[in-house]
């Protein structure tokens, strides 16, 4: 019944966001609460269960009728509260409530100096033994259930029921004298059209001076650590510093800050002087308030909505035009489309006790994605992890939550590398088509699904993958958003600039991961070979060639089996990075090798023995293979050994140690 009732309660916000024409809303809202197959679709059916037929049909008569189903649910509600008894020791009789009292000089923001200019709710009452009820006879026989929200006498400490804020504003609308100000009447006009109300403000209970309030915009201002709260009403909103804000302000970002530190110390000292333990709250001492814009434009100077807009990242649907030249210097050509492999592969973690840190790989294709974020993963988890007391190899038995946080880290450090560490893009995936495919495009339902955020700080980078770790984690297209990220990050001109050639791809034949897209991934650059620097070609006739490297000393390395056969040569910038974790490219597959121990790339090689581990999620791996290898034991040549029998692993880790014995402690080596 509970997922029923959530299933008619999304559907009716859905129908309301349609009416109003709010596609970026409804795409939000699917992304954050997808729909299911129970979903309901049909307005006359969304009716049918809510059994509003006939509150549907007298809308439909009015002038102007209401277009969406939760304005008439809101509309009848509000109706049934217009009827209030006041109920006297003599008997009941039925009158209009006494319009309450707006003073000025009671602050509704404790922390500005401003607050002579807000006004207050104030109930006032005939006698002591006189309380307003909520309900009418109707509503009663109706078998509403309704909460009475209660005001306490401030001096004879007696608690009487407050009607809604509704009919307190109906009947001040009313009863208002003319002499109270145009400002005053204006703000209130503007509250009964809105119907808009701030969450509940604690009030200290017999006190005769006015105790501080705050309204909805204060959280926005609060230092961490300065939450507040009640038992029976809690307004969280979640914020985070805003850096990187952009010029054109009417004030700097120094002096807002300045200003909300001051801010913030007068709240906490106001606090501690008025404010009223959590424990002795609860509903009846709540005082529901309204903060009207006008109002708050002129008690505060900093804006809130300007201060929530810069916070959030800027964003934009897809177009064809960015899906075109992605396509293009991923596949080769806006025709081509990504291979099943790529198209379900996500960043989902091993379940085997002993390889819980592992990224699970289900087909051939990804894997040098898999690989580059699976070292970085790494990285975050045995060298930078610094929340954790466990030794080393206990931090290769991570928690869910840690392996995760990692995972996030992880994702916004590869990809705030990529935009030099300037800007990064985001990818999200909303389930709903952004632009109608025409012309030379093959659509696949990938690509046209997508939004793209956009952040110039690493901070906002970092909340902004947490948001959606879901669709990295545990969503199939988890693969194809990393590296279409990647590529924003670094701009799809620069990519190709990074390239030998620019019409190079990232993605090789059968979905195969080139060199150029591992090296974004693990470098920033997507570029075209391992050794340190560029290099030039004489190309004959006085031109020369310009190959690209690796520009510095990468965090993770790579060490490659083509190096063995003399196809290439791995520079030092990769094959002694800062940690001692290589992504391993071996026959067309990339994975990892790592160590526990910085120092290793620090000793001399001579008679050192040390331990690496090596993770392949492509083999079913079920258990942790530890090599131990001893430098400068291996004295037989390549001629004296089958070539064959030798595992392509211990010919990379050779291509870093010279001479080397390498135990595989019982495992059965990978040939």
């Amino acid at each position: 019944m509970i997922a029923f009732v959530e299933e008619v309660s999304s559907s009716l916000v859905r129908e309301f966001l349609s009416r109003k024409g709010l596609k970026k809303t409804i795409a939000c809202m699917d992304e954050e609460h997808p729909r299911t197959a129970t979903s309901i679709n049909n307005r006359s059916l969304l009716r049918q269960v809510l059994n509003i037929e006939d509150l549907y049909r007298r809308n439909k008569v009015q002038n102007p009728p209401l277009k969406t189903v939760l304005e008439i649910i809101v509309k009848h509600h509000m109706e049934q509260q217009k009827k209030v008894k006041i109920m006297t020791g003599d008997g009941e009789t039925a009158r209009t409530v006494t319009p309450p009292a707006f003073t000025a000089g009671s602050p509704l923001i404790c922390d500005t100096e401003e607050n002579s200019s807000r006004s207050e709710i104030k109930a006032t009452h005939s006698s002591p033994s006189t309380f307003l009820s909520l309900l009418s006879d109707e509503n009663k026989s109706s078998g509403h259930d309704q909460k009475d929200v209660s005001a306490y006498d401030s001096e004879r400490q007696k608690c009487q029921p407050l009607t809604s804020l509704q009919q307190e504003w109906e009947s001040s609308a009313q009863k208002e004298p003319e002499k109270k100000s145009e400002a005053i009447s204006r703000s209130r006009t503007n509250r009964n059209r809105r119907g808009m109300m701030s969450g509940p403000i604690p009030r200290e209970m017999g006190r005769k001076k006015p105790s501080p309030r705050y309204d909805a915009a204060q959280p926005l201002f609060r230092r961490d650590g300065e939450n507040q709260h009640s038992d029976d009403a809690h307004l969280d909103i979640n914020t985070h510093s805003c850096a990187g804000r952009k010029p054109g302000l009417q004030r700097s970002p120094e002096s807002l800050q300045s200003e909300n530190n001051n801010r913030g110390n007068k709240a906490k000292a106001v606090n501690k002087n008025h404010m009223p333990n959590n424990s002795d709250l609860n509903v009846s001492d709540l005082v529901l308030d309204d903060v009207d814009d006008e109002d708050l434009q002129e008690i505060s100077q900093v804006s809130v909505q300007r201060s929530v807009s810069e916070c959030l990242p800027k964003s934009r649907p897809i177009d064809q035009s960015i899906a075109m030249d992605l396509k293009a210097v991923l596949l080769g050509s806006s025709l081509n489309c990504f291979s099943a492999e790529w198209r379900n592969q996500g960043l989902t973690f091993s379940d085997t006790h002993d390889l819980r840190y592992g990224i699970v790989q289900r087909k051939g294709g990804p894997c040098g994605v898999l690989a580059s974020i699976q070292a970085f993963i790494l990285k975050k988890l045995l060298f930078e992890n610094t929340e954790s007391s466990d030794s080393d190899l206990q931090r290769l038995r991570p928690s869910n939550a840690t392996r995760r946080k990692c995972l996030v880290l992880a994702l916004a450090e590869v990809l705030w590398k990529a935009g030099e560490e300037e800007r990064a893009t985001v990818a999200v995936n909303t389930g709903l088509n952004h632009f109608t495919p025409s012309g030379r495009y093959r659509s696949e339902g990938v690509l046209e699904k997508m939004v793209l955020f956009t952040v110039d700080n690493l901070r906002d980078l970092q909340i902004l993958v947490e948001q959606h770790i879901e669709q990295f984690e545990t969503g199939t297209l988890g693969c194809i958003l990393l590296t279409i990220s990647a590529v924003l990050s670094r701009s799809i001109e620069k990519v190709k600039e990074d390239m030998d050639v620019s019409s190079s791809t990232l993605i090789g034949a059968h979905g195969y991961c080139t060199q150029e897209l591992v090296s974004l991934l693990l470098c920033g650059r997507a570029v075209s070979n391992v050794f340190d620097d560029d290099m030039e070609l004489d190309s004959g006739g006085g031109d020369t060639t310009l190959l690209k490297g690796i520009k510095s000393r990468c965090d993770v390395g790579l060490l490659s089996l083509f190096e063995h056969y003399n196809i290439c040569k791995v520079g030092a910038h990769l094959k002694t990075p800062s940690y001692p974790i290589w992504v391993v490219c071996s026959e067309s597959h990339f994975s990892v090798l790592f160590g526990l121990q910085r120092e290793l790339l620090t000793s001399k090689d001579q008679h050192l023995e040390f331990d690496l581990y090596y993770y392949d999620g492509l083999a079913n791996q079920q258990e942790e293979i530890r090599l131990t290898v001893t430098v400068g034991k291996w004295r037989r040549s390549f001629q004296e050994v089958d070539s064959d029998s030798i595992p392509p692993l211990e010919l990379c880790i050779r291509t870093r140690w010279k001479d080397v014995e390498i135990n595989w402690n019982d495992t059965e080596p990978i040939l």
